[in-house]
């Protein structure tokens, strides 16, 4: 081979390799339970709707339309009514394919709905996007029956309060004391230290102060003794305004005004 014809040939660029483009698929998902937690305007006809799925967790979707006065999920995205929901796409906020009433529940009243509205606030304040909690779903729908049904609101809202903390992983077992790791006695004071759970009260401590009986009916979702009900009570408020860094929860506030729950 010449000098000429190898000079030539190495100088010749080679062909780029051809890219392959992989086309990825928008995420499909339906036929999802779910709740509409809230929604607000987008645009001129849509909603943004945020909603509690049983699989999925908490995930915000645009439901195209929405507010035309014909449209088909005007009546259907409404607040604690069961539905059969589906969406579509891969950003943070999806497109809602589909949406029906399933049925099941009673609807809330008076002050169940208020009571309602406060379950949907700590969700939306509480839950992470896509995070799929669907033992923490079993929960509302329980509370929500529970309201319907006339249930004790305090009781109901302090057992799904407890279940929230448990299930997105902010706190463990009050069975057990962090200081001595032997069980709870019923007869002693303790404090829930928010990030290690429950240890013997000192004379110094401003955090709420409970009986281990208090803390051992909790587990046990037991609230038929008056002590447990209060003390649980300001137990949870407590406990909720640390995790929320000091955001107030609205829905609470005129709960308490009126309800004192």
């Amino acid at each position: 081979m010449s000098a000429t014809s190898s000079t030539t040939s190495a100088s010749t660029p080679k062909a780029a390799p051809r890219r392959t483009r992989s086309i990825e698929k928008d995420i499909r998902i339906a036929d999802q339970p779910g709740f509409v937690l809230h929604s607000y305007p987008y645009k001129e006809t849509s909603l943004i709707v945020d909603v509690f799925s049983r699989d999925h967790g908490r995930i915000a979707l645009v439901a195209k339309g929405a507010k035309r006065p014909h449209s088909k999920l005007r009546g259907v995205l409404q607040t604690f009514q069961p539905l059969s929901v589906g969406w579509s796409g891969k950003a943070e906020v999806r497109t809602l394919t589909a949406a029906e009433w399933v049925g099941g529940l009673l609807p809330l009243e008076k002050s169940a709905l208020l009571c309602g509205f406060y379950l949907n606030e700590l969700l939306v304040k509480l839950l992470a996007r896509d995070d799929p909690h669907p033992a923490l779903f079993d929960h509302y729908v329980s509370a929500l029956n529970q309201l319907a049904h006339d249930e004790p609101p305090a009781i109901v809202l302090r057992k799904f309060e407890r279940a929230l903390l448990k299930e997105t992983g902010v706190s463990g077992s009050w069975q057990i004391c962090t200081a001595t790791r032997n069980p709870l006695i019923a007869d002693i004071n303790y404090v829930i230290d928010p990030e290690r759970g429950p240890r013997p009260a000192r004379a110094s401590d401003i955090w709420p102060q409970v009986a281990g009986k208090t803390l051992l009916d909790m587990e046990s979702e037991d609230y038929s003794h008056a002590t447990t009900q209060m003390q649980s009570k300001f137990l949870m408020r407590f406990l909720l305004a640390h995790h929320l860094n000091g955001a107030p929860l609205n829905t609470r506030q005129i709960l308490i005004d009126l309800l004192q729950l």
